[in-house]
């Protein structure tokens, strides 16, 4: 599993009418797209549900993919949208994402908003919920938007898009074996 860059050019997602939650179909694709990716860890040594995009808001263009990594890196603060957007920033030689979105398998933790926020993020869009994730590990029980109400940075969060496509990451009978063995340590 690889937690590089890829490019990604199936449009633009300017020209995509968003719904009124704010969602377009180009988000729907994205979502089912990094929960794909995602799941590709399922059949490793580390499986995990979270996963993370960063794409471009007007190209529609790939920059950054990566996964959670706590275990592996044994880092706590290595969760998927933490380290997508570290790896991101440092491709770009700038602190900055303005310009980008970030798609992620589950609704932010209020680390990984507060780093979404400072990074300065377009739009953030989630799959699961922080509930969700809740039923099988702990969780910092502060929805994403309530965290991004609370400041005067702005980054537009929506979500949840394809839920059960990403619950299904919890859900998976190898995840739910790993899940076991985090609860023994």
């Amino acid at each position: 599993m690889q937690a590089g860059a890829a490019s990604f050019s199936t449009g633009i997602l300017a020209t995509h009418a968003l719904a009124a939650d704010g969602v377009s179909a180009m988000d729907r694709e994205r979502m089912r797209s990094v929960a794909a990716f995602t799941a590709e860890t399922l059949s490793t040594d580390h499986p995990m549900p979270f996963g993370a995009d960063i794409v471009s808001t007007a190209a529609g263009e790939r920059l950054m993919r990566a996964v959670n990594r706590v275990g592996p890196d044994h880092d706590p603060s290595a969760h998927a949208e933490t380290l997508t957007i570290r790896l991101a920033c440092a491709k770009l030689g700038s602190g900055s994402l303005k310009g980008y979105t970030l798609y992620t398998t589950c609704e932010p933790c209020a680390m990984c908003m507060g780093c979404a926020l400072w990074s300065g993020l377009d739009r953030l869009v989630f799959g699961a919920t922080i509930a969700d994730a809740g039923r099988f590990v702990s969780q910092i029980r502060i929805p994403a938007k309530e965290v991004a109400r609370r400041t005067d940075l702005q980054c537009v969060v929506a979500g949840p898009v394809e839920r059960e496509v990403c619950v299904k990451l919890f859900t998976d009978p190898r995840m739910q074996k790993a899940f076991a063995m985090w609860k023994k340590h």
